[in-house]
């Protein structure tokens, strides 16, 4: 007698396929894996690029001044004015011998904000085994800037994004659904909106103002929602001539549910297809600022600002070469996810219909 075997079927949601198929292109899934290991790690920087000691051992009592200086501004040393100079005291323990006191510093022993006013920095100072980039105009460690602005840098694109999409969604989606003399109306407030002259305002603003990061996403937030409700638009005139929607609305369902729930859902193609793209433009929007000196405010770390300084002294190479690469190679892997997300997501591979 023959046993028949069995064969189990395995279904794959159309979202599991496109995953698949982003994982088969290994340029952009890689370039993913490394850039958000590296944005997570980047939460982090303070306890491996900092001059705050991680554990300070003095009189058989331990401190741990990096924590308590984020936390409660509380740091140890502060029963005199201003806080202890970390790599000094290590250095002076070390020469006391027969004491038990010690210093444990961070990998890289380094701020992004110190400067020439701290023991051993100096003005462009070349890369070395000290500082890894060399220093910038004010003796500040290159490389800890860099690392700090990466931060700073994918958050705000990252938020910005975010808003833009939240209010490009909303109006968007209202115009397409609606249309008439509601689609009309937006559309003549959108043309004369886009009109703004997005510089100048900046700029008017910024003197006016110190920027901050906050203000800065709030000022871009005032034109950057276009693009994408132009996108929303189009999807949701498309979808809502479609069977499904006229019978979610003969089943009673309101206009929002039919909108966010049903119409919103197969119309996410564009949405996320253009997200990295538009991140790779709030990167290029923030360093373009800093550049220009209307950006975040000095001290701030930030590539913008630091190779403002590096091309008004051309002659120090490393001032100009690392933000520069920085950027590139940010701004490459973010391209690769999109074109991997672009053909994963592509309707003629994967849809609904197959």
């Amino acid at each position: 007698m023959f046993e028949a075997k069995k064969y189990t079927i395995k279904h794959e949601s159309i979202l599991q396929k496109r995953w698949e198929k982003f994982k088969s292109l290994k340029r952009g899934y890689y370039s993913l894996i490394i850039l958000l290991t590296l944005y997570l790690i980047s939460f982090l920087l303070p306890l491996f690029i900092n001059n705050r000691a991680l554990v300070v051992r003095y009189n058989d009592k331990y401190y741990f001044p990096v924590v308590t200086g984020y936390v409660s501004g509380k740091t140890f040393g502060q029963d005199v004015p201003g806080e202890a100079r970390y790599r000094s005291l290590k250095k002076q323990f070390k020469q006391k011998s027969g004491i038990n006191d010690w210093v444990l510093l961070p990998i890289y022993p380094y701020s992004p904000y110190e400067d020439i006013t701290y023991e051993g920095n100096k003005m462009y100072e070349p890369p070395s085994r000290v500082h890894w980039l060399g220093t910038d105009n004010t003796g500040r460690d290159v490389f800890a800037r860099l690392c700090y602005a990466f931060n700073i840098s994918i958050s705000f694109a990252l938020l910005l994004t975010i808003i833009n999409y939240f209010v490009g969604i909303l109006i968007g989606g209202s115009m397409g659904y609606y249309g008439g003399k509601f689609d009309l109306f937006f559309q003549r407030l959108i043309e004369i909106w886009s009109s703004l002259p997005m510089l100048f305002v900046i700029i008017i603003i910024s003197s006016i103002l110190k920027p901050s990061f906050l203000l800065l996403i709030g000022i871009y937030t005032l034109v950057n929602w276009i693009s994408m409700t132009y996108l929303i638009r189009a999807e949701f005139y498309r979808e809502k001539a479609k069977p499904y929607v006229a019978a979610a609305l003969s089943m009673g369902q309101s206009d929002f549910k039919v909108m966010f729930k049903h119409i919103l859902s197969n119309s996410l193609v564009p949405v996320i297809t253009y997200f990295p793209f538009s991140v790779v433009a709030g990167i290029s929007a923030l360093v373009g600022l800093d550049y220009l000196g209307f950006g975040l405010a000095p001290p701030t770390p930030s590539w913008g600002q630091m190779l403002d300084i590096g091309l008004s002294n051309i002659t120090k190479w490393w001032m100009v070469f690392s933000p520069v690469a920085a950027q590139f190679f940010t701004l490459l892997s973010i391209v690769f996810i999109g074109e991997g997300v672009r053909e994963a997501f592509d309707p003629k591979v994967y849809s609904r219909l197959r």
